[in-house]
């Protein structure tokens, strides 16, 4: 269970936090909640009902709050009491912080509020508890009793964090010239409350600048298995070894939150949801909700179809073309009766495995907790494996009934703990054996080894690409020689992850401003360091040089129609060296290439539609007079090819009139009976109607296209 938090942010609107200062096209109030935003976001991201957050605003032209009669707690209002923050909270509050028309308010009053509002809502009970106030420094503030609050802050384990446009942090080297003496003063006594306080005090800027280092989210982890490692069978033998262990994850995929499908509400489910918030507003969304029905074919009713309950279908699987179904009772007699337990199944030297071989995340296994018999057998087990260089191969299951899984099983042996990792195995159906040519030498079809061959490299180029390599290398040296990482693997993040997350929270407070640019520490290891480029650029031309690198010249573009034929690198005219004339009859025996040829030889439309108008009956044809699906594959490729040389001839109306002949001929089973497969084989192909995004000569719209195949063959 997730600890329960309650945060309070003093966020200083006052008048002098709506200027623009040293440079910065942002107001002060615009630089502050950049990472107030941020932290309100992060904790709305987490779901956690228990996550409170309060916001109080310093130096508003208002006052409301619990002290508001008494003239030091002026000018201080509660925009948000402490509860959990939901998408309509952050809307309300982006409205309502906006800077203000006096400067008048103290900030150590608004501690003391902060502090009240904590312990009303948390009292005695186990909270993290946390107060940050974000202020420029340039408001009156009362120190008297400050003592106190300070120990009313430790008392209560209250973590306070200060922060402040432009304070001064040697540290981070911050220092602000000409300040005004006011704010020196104040400075001073924030600094020193948050040092008495054990809490944090430091400048915005260095503040803003970590946000964009993606905060590692830290879980509770639970174990996925809780059970025995066993060597025998405990239910027949005396001698078998069994050991109470649990499972936890080591290594787990992070996923990015995924996409949910929303829809408008009508006028009455706006009112009804009104009514059930009790307010007058509610969120005009609604979650879409999928239902699901059965129908078979039945000639008694007059649509032809009756609905029938899930209860009564049996489940089909796939075994070639033919759908096999399995009924409930049938399903049950396959299923493998199993225990929960993993079962040591034997043992392989270390040196004999390939990393490759790992088909999952890696776990690990330690004793059960608070087992101290357990845990003297398992340390013995990981040493014997650890000093015999061994792993073991083991048959695992998680839960009862549940299909067993192969896996490897690796000591591991640290100061602080030990454990054996996990990884599943594949079975032999998992293993896919591919061949391929070796890569140092050349075998002829008589079988001579040649290795001196122009597709093998020389000697020149595998010294060169050598050099470049170790040119790249990414391990740099210190002022002592030892060897540094450039590109430490603890500083990478995810780019998917976090560039999602950063997007949708950016877009909970800004929903009509466009998304910003990643931040450069995700980007930073799509390419490499600069400096690294640079010291490498030398052996990189010489490696291009060695490997005799050319240009491609660029693809000719513009349309078959209007392109003139290429022609040779010797000048010569090959069709008329060999006499060919021009082709008038296309054989079903050579369509597609000589299709293409009559295309790229014709003179005019006639002879281009003749060419299609030969190629539609021969496509037919093979329709007609195909043994069951032998000539749909023929018939796919004929189609694709008219479909790609009509949309670069822009005569996309040949084809598409063509295509609603052929789907109506198939419809009305005019081509050798029912050809519906052929139909759906062809709509997997996407070979559908030529629509104008794909060609501009087309009169075909893309939802025509998309109505034109989304009608099944019945």
């Amino acid at each position: 269970m997730a600890d329960k938090e309650a945060t309070v942010y003093i966020v200083d609107c006052g008048k002098s936090m709506g200027e623009r200062r040293h440079g910065r096209e942002v107001t002060d109030l615009d630089w502050a909640m950049q990472y107030v935003w941020d932290r309100i976001t992060g904790t709305v991201a987490t779901g956690r009902k228990m996550a409170l957050i309060g916001v109080l605003g310093l130096r508003t032209d208002d006052t409301a709050n619990e002290l508001e009669d008494d003239p030091d707690y002026a000018n201080i209002s509660v925009l948000s009491g402490l509860k959990q923050f939901l998408m309509p909270d952050i809307r309300g509050l982006s409205d309502r912080i906006k800077p203000s028309k006096t400067n008048k308010g103290d900030a150590i009053s608004a501690l003391v509020l902060a502090i009240q509002m904590i312990i009303t809502q948390c009292k005695k009970l186990k909270y993290k508890r946390r107060i940050v106030l974000v202020t420029n420094g340039q408001g009156p503030m009362n120190p008297d009793n400050l003592s106190e609050i300070t120990k009313k802050i430790k008392e209560d384990n209250i973590e306070l964090i200060i922060l402040g446009p432009d304070f001064d942090d040697p540290e981070y080297g911050v220092k602000e010239e000409d300040k005004d003496p006011r704010k020196v003063e104040n400075e001073t006594l924030l600094r020193s409350l948050a040092e008495d306080c054990d809490g944090a005090y430091g400048t915005l800027e260095q503040a803003v600048a970590e946000l964009e280092t993606p905060r590692v989210k830290s879980t509770r982890i639970l174990a996925s298995f809780k059970g025995h490692l066993q060597l025998g069978n405990p239910a027949e033998y005396e001698t078998a070894v069994r050991i109470p262990v649990e499972r936890y994850y080591r290594t787990y995929i992070a996923k990015p939150p995924s996409a949910s499908q929303f829809t408008l509400r009508n006028e009455q489910e706006m009112e009804e949801a009104a009514a059930a918030a009790g307010s007058q507003e509610a969120s005009s969304l609604i979650g879409v909700r999928n239902n699901r029905f059965y129908y078979v074919d039945d000639g008694t009713t007059e649509d032809g179809e009756r609905q029938v309950d899930r209860e009564q279908l049996a489940k089909g699987y796939e075994y070639g073309r033919t759908l096999v179904p399995i009924s409930e009772t049938d399903e049950n007699i396959t299923t493998l009766e199993t225990f929960a337990a993993i079962e040591l199944l034997g043992f392989i030297q270390s040196d004999r495995y390939d990393r490759y071989m790992h088909m999952s995340t890696t776990n690990i296994i330690i004793a059960q907790r608070a087992n101290d018999k357990a845990a003297l057998a398992l340390s013995s087990f990981i040493h014997a494996l650890f000093e015999l260089e061994s792993y073991a191969v083991a048959r695992m299951v998680l839960k009862e009934n549940k299909p067993p899984v192969i896996v490897l099983l690796a000591p591991s042996i640290e100061p602080d703990y030990e454990c054996l990792l996990e990884a599943q195995l594949p079975f032999a159906e998992d293993i896919r054996t591919y061949r391929f040519p070796p890569l140092d030498r050349v075998i002829t079809v008589s079988g001579k080894v040649v290795t001196q061959h122009r597709n093998l490299p020389n000697d020149d180029l595998l010294n060169a690409m050598d050099k470049y390599v170790k040119s790249m290398e990414l391990t740099d040296t210190d002022e002592n020689g030892d060897p540094t990482e450039s590109l430490p693997i603890d500083d990478s993040f995810s780019p998917v992850l976090h560039r999602i997350d950063s997007a949708v929270r950016h877009r909970a407070i800004h929903p009509n401003d466009p998304i910003p640019p990643p931040a450069p520490v995700l980007t930073k290891f799509s390419h490499p360091p600069d400096d690294l480029v640079e010291r490498s650029k030398k052996y990189l031309d010489k490696l291009i040089a060695v490997s005799d690198v050319k240009k491609v010249p660029p693809k000719t573009k513009g349309t078959k129609r209007s392109r003139e034929t290429e022609k040779p690198l010797s000048g010569l005219d090959v069709d008329a060296l060999l006499h060919q004339e021009k082709r008038t009859k296309i054989s079903p025996n050579n369509a597609i290439p000589e299709f293409k040829q009559t295309l790229s030889q014709a003179e005019n439309i006639e002879i281009i539609k003749d060419a299609v108008k030969q190629m539609s009956t021969i496509i037919e044809n093979q329709i007609r007079h195909s043994l069951g699906d032998a000539n749909y594959h023929r018939v796919n490729e004929g189609l694709g090819v008219m479909r790609e040389e009509l949309i670069d001839y822009e005569e996309p109306a040949l084809y598409n009139d063509f295509l609603k002949q052929l789907k109506e001929k198939l419809l009305k089973e005019q081509l050798g009976g029912d050809r519906r497969e052929l139909w759906w084989l062809l709509r997997r192909s996407k070979l559908g109607l030529i629509e104008q995004g794909e060609s501009e000569h087309s009169e075909v719209s893309e939802e025509e296209a998309k109505a034109f195949m989304s009608v099944a063959a019945k």
